[in-house]
């Protein structure tokens, strides 16, 4: 397990893991941008930070798979 997890991390490391790693890039800052958003959008609504973070977090979280969902593996 851990040289397959090992090996997974240096072929993404060398560009070598995707098909099209400028795809999986944006679609990692899509993600990264949308929940930093909502993490600033609900703080300044007046949620406490760790609740906005959590929920941010999670909303996160759970868009990486639709995110995700058409990368390509060499």
């Amino acid at each position: 397990m851990w040289e397959m997890a090992k090996s997974s991390i240096l072929l993404f490391l060398k560009g070598k893991l995707f098909a099209e790693p400028s795809k999986v890039y944006r679609q990692t800052a899509i993600g990264a941008l949308v929940t930093a958003a909502l993490l600033l959008i609900l703080a300044k609504l007046g949620f406490p930070v760790s609740a906005a973070a959590a929920v941010a977090g999670l909303v996160g979280g759970a868009l990486q798979p639709y995110l995700f969902k058409d990368l390509r593996y060499r």
